[in-house]
């Protein structure tokens, strides 16, 4: 269907088509910009990219997301950030990025086409991004491995698009394996495939999209970033994964005791306690007890929401309803100020967790949530 849209949009025939998936983060929020670990996993959802070279400096970029229908045209020479904005300014900043890096990238037509839900929490940028970067290595023979392009796909993010968000994003739609969730150290990227066959357990993992949007670039994001980058200094380390959990009480009466606000010593205790969370969650997988997970998922949201407050109502009214329902645990996931829940939970109980979720929205007088289980797919890859 895409490779058809290519060509009703373009008038010939694409040269290829690229999927890269969204993600779901098992454990491990926020702490990517701050050098620690995280624990994602690929959605089956993925944004799907045909795509064909261009030799004249021009970047025409389409999509069937978009309500206008129209073709958006960029000169090569005229990108730069701050000059796009929109849902183009994602797939523009891969190309600008690319070309900063010293690639020899010419022009391209690409249509896009997606099942990634936007504004939910499950990186549909990144999913655009990667699914332009990896197309344009392979039509351009860059010859990129997957964890320098998620680097490029992040500095397109944070240096032309705007929006201060770390690594994982990026490196779950090019990395993850299917079947697997993936353990990443974001200070020097080593990663480890951990077997996640909730299926095999009788569980099932729901994600529950609150359909309330939010936007990474808005201030808050980076408020959040630049009081964690405080709280490092304050303590004299490079990066909050630097202070070990043994040692956070004492880094806190330290951070009191120098004039440091509540604020800042909140987010630092959410960093250092998610961090160990999610070596905790790696462990439990590996030894074969995924059950065990669920309190753990619990406990981040409570810090989420208490420490770093990127909770809100709809979230809370989820993981509050999901475990008066039975669940075994839930979560936010993603950056917060709204997108989507994890709920961790039997086989047996997940229609009744379902159906409280959605009851609980209706009493609000809310849109109802989409819920959908979550079963980890693939990474970017050519399929066409």
């Amino acid at each position: 269907m895409t490779a058809e849209a290519f060509q009703r949009t373009f008038g010939f025939t694409p040269e290829g088509e690229w999927a890269a998936p969204g993600r779901v983060n098992l454990i491990g929020e926020h702490t990517d910009y701050n050098d620690g670990f995280v624990m994602p996993f690929a959605l089956p959802h993925t944004t799907r990219a045909t795509v064909a070279r261009r030799d004249d400096g021009l970047l025409r970029l389409h999509s069937s997301d978009d309500p206008t229908g129209a073709v958006t045209a960029l000169r090569l020479a005229d990108l730069a950030p701050g000059r796009v904005t929109g849902w183009t300014a994602y797939p523009a900043g891969v190309l600008w990025a690319l070309r900063e890096a010293g690639h020899h990238v010419g022009g391209a037509d690409i249509h896009y086409d997606s099942t990634v839900p936007t504004g939910a929490g499950l990186s549909s940028s990144a999913a655009l991004e990667v699914v332009t970067a990896l197309a344009l290595s392979d039509l351009y023979e860059l010859g990129l491995e997957r964890g320098p392009l998620a680097r490029l796909c992040q500095r397109a993010e944070n240096d032309f698009v705007g929006a201060p968000t770390g690594i994982m994003d990026q490196t779950a739609s090019a990395c993850c394996a299917e079947g697997h969730a993936l353990h990443l150290d974001t200070r020097d990227l080593t990663q480890r495939q951990i077997p996640f066959d909730l299926a095999a357990a009788g569980l099932r993992l729901l994600v529950v999209d609150t359909r309330v949007k939010h936007a990474h670039s808005d201030g808050a994001y980076g408020d959040r970033r630049r009081g964690c980058e405080a709280g490092a200094a304050a303590l004299g380390v490079p990066a909050l994964r630097d202070i070990p959990y043994d040692e956070l009480d004492a880094a806190l009466r330290r951070l009191e005791a120098g004039g440091t606000g509540e604020e800042v010593r909140r987010l630092v205790r959410h960093i250092v306690t998610e961090n160990r969370r999610v070596t905790r969650v790696a462990a439990l997988l590996e030894a074969g007890d995924p059950r065990a997970v669920g309190p753990l998922l619990t406990e981040g949201h409570a810090s989420l929401r208490d420490d770093f407050r990127v909770s809100c109502a709809e979230l809370d009214l989820v993981v509050d309803t999901a475990l008066d329902a039975g669940a075994l645990g839930a979560r936010m996931t993603g950056g917060g100020f709204g997108g989507s829940a994890i709920v961790l939970a039997e086989n047996a109980s997940t229609d009744k967790v379902t159906e409280a979720i959605t009851a609980a929205f209706t009493t609000k007088g809310w849109a109802a949530p989409r819920v959908f289980t979550a079963t980890p797919g693939a990474g970017a890859r050519r399929i066409g």
